[in-house]
């Protein structure tokens, strides 16, 4: 089967490449795709829909997108859906990373719980379509920590493995992230449609 995962990201290509294993998974710019797509969902799970149906259409192909963010509850669960804009676009996200430090300055351990969301769409040609979504808990830390993994990675504390995200290797992250969660429900689902 292939698929287009309506992603530039170079990251999350890679690890959802991984995780769907036997699935042909084609950037948006190996299916000759350049577009900007407008996110303006207000739940992960819109904004996931929004990019699958896009490329779906546009392709005519079966379409896999992901929408996923950081919710820290001290701050009534932003950046949320606009993580990847937060502090605009082209922010790298080190300087992102440490503005969220600041902004948590002092807040105690049991007040910066955060989680990663993901909410991951699969849009067909024919229109049916599916999402999922998958969360995983911890907090922020106060440090920027780690070489792996990529966007707020570095600040996000996993207390059930005593590590930040950044620390874990690919194959550790993918067993209890956010996407590894919801990529595996969405395989489930393509699985029963392939019997």
């Amino acid at each position: 089967m292939e698929m287009i995962f309506a992603t530039t990201n170079a990251g999350k290509t890679l690890e959802v490449k991984k995780m769907l294993g036997n699935v042909s998974l084609l950037t948006m710019k190996e299916a000759g795709i350049n577009i900007d797509i407008e996110e303006n969902g207000k739940t992960f799970e819109e904004n996931a829909l929004i990019k699958a149906r896009t490329v779906s259409k546009l392709s005519g192909k079966i379409a896999i997108a992901d929408d996923s963010g950081l919710e820290i509850d001290y701050l009534n669960k932003e950046p949320g859906v606009h993580s990847a804009r937060f502090m605009g676009h082209d922010t790298p996200y080190s300087i992102k990373n440490a503005k969220i430090l600041e902004m948590l300055k002092g807040v105690p351990e049991e007040k910066r719980t955060a989680r990663f969301v993901s909410a991951v769409a699969v849009v067909f040609p024919s229109g049916r379509e599916f999402v999922e979504r998958g969360t995983i808990e911890g907090s922020i830390g106060t440090e920027i920590k780690g070489k792996n993994g990529f966007g707020y990675d570095p600040i996000f504390y996993v207390s059930e493995l005593k590590k930040y995200s950044a620390e874990l290797s690919l194959e550790e992250k993918n067993k209890i992230s956010h996407r590894g969660k919801a990529v595996a429900k969405i395989k489930k689902k393509i699985e029963e449609i392939e019997k």
